[in-house]
């Protein structure tokens, strides 16, 4: 008989990890399933693909199937040992002679799972706070629509994470048929705060100052995600200005910054004694702000 070569038909090296094994699979059973596949040996494809997921799921059978295969090539006559296989039962009418021989027709009753697809994968969506992003959270939701099963689901939200990464749910998108079930993949957006606002890890905040803290210096108390911190305003500050605060941004193997921008608040003048006073500073200042748009 030849020699069926089951990692080539799902297109994945010899030492593929079971995850992206299972991926290689799905994949190309959607692609060859019967009753959506327009190529023109589907069905014959789809059974192959089914047969060498089959031999391979199963950490026994695999190693069984790599005692022998690497001395072998697709299509090369294979003869295994007298006896070989012959401990699993009666043979498939799904699976080749070659998997009989093999594994002595030891697969699952009717190979059912060569018939049908997995479940298909979900996609939602889920809006977290920014404290949430940055501490981590555990959260219980609703099962989103499309998924098939009901009740809610338990979900851990990792420190760090950013807007537009995917939160996997191994098993909880729509049920499979006779075959395993989907996953389910929660897309992250972070709600709008009202301070802080997000550029990929790092948190920025605007920060007001009153003209006199600006032009002559101070310490400020500073809100920052992990608590309050006192920050040193240089003399002369500028509107606009900003100033770093390393490592305070979103949590990770790279960490986030905070960034202070600083914003210069000027205070109304309201009294005649407070107009005098800016009226006096006209007078002081030799300061002309737009000198170099003329």
């Amino acid at each position: 008989m030849e020699y069926k070569d089951y990692y080539e038909v799902l297109g994945v090296d010899r030492d593929v990890s079971p995850e992206d094994l299972k991926k290689a699979y799905r994949k190309l059973a959607r692609k060859y399933h019967p009753d959506v596949s327009k190529v023109a040996n589907a069905e014959e494809q789809f059974k192959e693909v089914g047969e060498a997921y089959e031999a391979l799921k199963d950490p026994e059978k695999r190693a069984q199937y790599d005692q022998f295969g690497s001395n072998y090539q697709n299509g090369q006559s294979f003869n295994p040992p007298p006896g070989w296989g012959q401990s699993g039962g009666q043979g498939q009418g799904d699976f080749s002679s070659f998997f009989d021989s093999m594994f002595g027709g030891g697969g699952m009753g009717g190979g059912q799972q060569a018939h049908y697809p997995p479940g298909e994968d979900v996609h939602t969506k889920i809006t977290i706070s920014l404290e949430d992003a940055f501490n981590g959270a555990k959260k219980t939701l609703r099962r989103p629509i499309g998924s098939e099963q009901t009740g809610t689901l338990n979900v851990k939200i990792p420190a760090g994470i950013t807007s537009g990464k995917k939160i996997r749910l191994s098993g909880q998108g729509k049920a499979g048929r006779g075959a395993d079930s989907g996953d389910l993949y929660l897309e992250v957006a972070i709600a709008a705060h009202k301070h802080y606002r997000l550029e990929d890890k790092n948190i920025l905040l605007d920060l007001p100052l009153t003209p006199w803290e600006a032009a002559l210096g101070s310490k400020v108390t500073v809100p920052t995600l992990a608590g309050n911190i006192n920050l040193t305003i240089p003399a002369n500050a500028k509107s606009g200005q900003k100033m770093r605060l390393k490592g305070r941004g979103l949590p990770g193997k790279e960490k986030g910054d905070q960034i202070i921008v600083l914003q210069i608040m000027t205070p109304s003048a309201n009294s005649d004694e407070e107009k005098q006073f800016y009226q006096t500073m006209a007078e002081t200042f030799d300061f002309h702000p737009r000198e170099d748009l003329t």
